[in-house]
């Protein structure tokens, strides 16, 4: 069978809404398609060379962002506190790894999520699941649970408006290195992480007084005044990837994109070999990620390899492990040996979140902070046991002061969750987690340079 934006379509697929009304879904995707691009092909192709990087071992992947976006928590200042808090996690690993960070944000489209049961019942009550308000909306009533395809339409414009945003940051000055010591929230002021950051803000500050003086500085320089940033989401809904699957029309390279992310993600209930999500993904030419699970088998991760990646293009394929804190150095090694093995040329990341999900005494479902570090720690030394890379980590993330994962040096307890649980679906690390997070990986990072510099000499 060819692949075509629509192929996916004679395949079975999984975590897909039953709209009731099948005539207001073709309307739907109809004028979605009339819709003009969210990202653009170059913009893809610039984001691919930067992965085929991390591939190579010569950058970092910081990929983070919400667990769901909402429409009811929209706002330019909940955009803006992400933003820093990303600026500043990859200031702190750009020092810790001394190499470029790659930055994609898990915004601007990650609107859905997929569910482990179809239904879920409150007081006795049982109704559709809540699958992300791309769907329906988290009011448990029988009404709010239809799914309602015209929120594929909210969703794109509410993108737009936050792609709109984040290229005004990126490109308009808060980037611009000289404003290192504003990009701390101000709720995590008085923090140790925040200390150790305005030391190394310090630091920063004296080389860019160097600089200035050798006439490198933001007038001279776009580098130190912009950064690249780019956005991604999981493509769960075939449908609005479809209307938005564009050929390019202004660079030279053939094919189709999605136009609704820079990068788009297959997730661990939806990787089918012979699934719609999978024929879907094989045939666009922006970077994809696969997540894998601690039920990923060594010849399935194979085959989806070949399928998702035939040509083994550095920068096409990411494989974002997410298995647990206590069996990662049991699950993740027999994958990577594997890969290995086979001179697949894929970017590894950890995803330190999705396999450390636990319910609190108090009822919440939570995360916590140890379970986090334990999983990328351990993520690092299964690497560094087979001599391979570990190319980023993947956070669920905000800039907000929320109060949804337990720890961390401003300590949240379990009896303080209902103080800002505020997430509309998975909790997320808030900024001084984030930051707290950073600083361990870079101390990582750094500790990886220094074997390996240890070694060469010896060599």
């Amino acid at each position: 069978m060819s692949w075509n934006p629509s192929s996916w379509r004679d395949l079975p697929i999984l975590q897909v809404p039953e709209y009731p009304d099948q005539a207001q879904v073709k309307d739907t995707e109809y004028r979605l398609a009339q819709k003009p691009p969210l990202v653009f092909a170059g913009e893809v192709q610039n984001l691919r060379s930067q992965l085929g990087k991390v591939a190579n071992g010569e950058a970092f992947l910081l990929q983070g962002g919400d667990c769901a976006e909402s429409f009811a928590e929209f706002s330019a200042n909940n955009i803006r506190d992400s933003f820093k808090v990303f600026l500043q996690m990859a200031v702190v690993l750009t020092f810790g790894a001394s190499m470029p960070i790659v930055k994609i944000g898990r915004m601007a489209g990650q609107f859905a999520k997929p569910r482990s049961s179809g239904t879920e019942t409150v007081g006795g009550v049982e109704l559709p699941s809540y699958r992300g308000d791309m769907v329906n909306g988290i009011e448990f009533d029988k009404e709010s649970r239809i799914p309602d395809p015209t929120r594929l339409l909210q969703v794109y414009e509410q993108s737009a408006s936050t792609l709109n945003l984040l290229r005004a940051f990126s490109r308009g000055g808060m980037a611009d290195l000289h404003e290192v010591h504003k990009w701390t929230t101000d709720y995590i002021t008085d923090t140790k992480q925040v200390e150790r950051f305005e030391a190394l803000a310090s630091r920063i500050d004296d080389c860019l007084a160097f600089m200035d003086a050798c006439g490198l500085n933001s007038s001279s320089t776009a580098a130190m005044a912009e950064t690249d940033f780019f956005t991604s989401h999981e493509a769960l809904l075939l449908n609005y990837e479809e209307a938005m699957t564009r050929q390019d029309t202004i660079t030279e390279e053939k094919g189709w994109f999605t136009t609704s992310a820079h990068m788009v993600w297959i997730g661990d209930r939806t990787r089918q070999l012979d699934g719609a999500h999978v024929e879907y993904m094989s045939g666009i030419n922006n970077p994809i990620g696969l997540k894998c699970g601690p039920s990923m088998d060594t010849d399935d991760l194979l085959r989806l390899i070949d399928k998702l990646n035939p040509d083994n293009i550095p920068g096409r394929l990411t494989l974002i492990a997410r298995m647990g804190a206590d069996i990662v150095t049991e699950k993740l090694p027999p994958l990577v040996k594997a890969v290995k093995e086979a001179g697949a040329n894929v970017v590894w990341c950890s995803d330190p979140m999705h396999g450390n999900t636990v319910k609190a005494s108090t009822g919440y479902k939570t995360r916590r902070v140890d379970d986090v570090m334990r999983e990328v720690s351990g993520f690092f030394e299964v690497h560094d046991s087979f001599g391979t890379y570990p190319g980023g980590v993947h956070f669920e993330m905000t800039g907000q002061n929320v109060t949804e994962c337990v720890g961390g040096l401003v300590e949240v307890t379990e009896a303080r969750l209902g103080d800002r649980y505020h997430t509309h679906c998975d909790p997320r690390l808030n900024a001084a987690q984030s930051l707290e997070l950073s600083f361990l990986i870079a101390d990582l990072m750094k500790k990886r340079r220094d074997n390996q510099k240890k070694l060469a000499k010896a060599g």
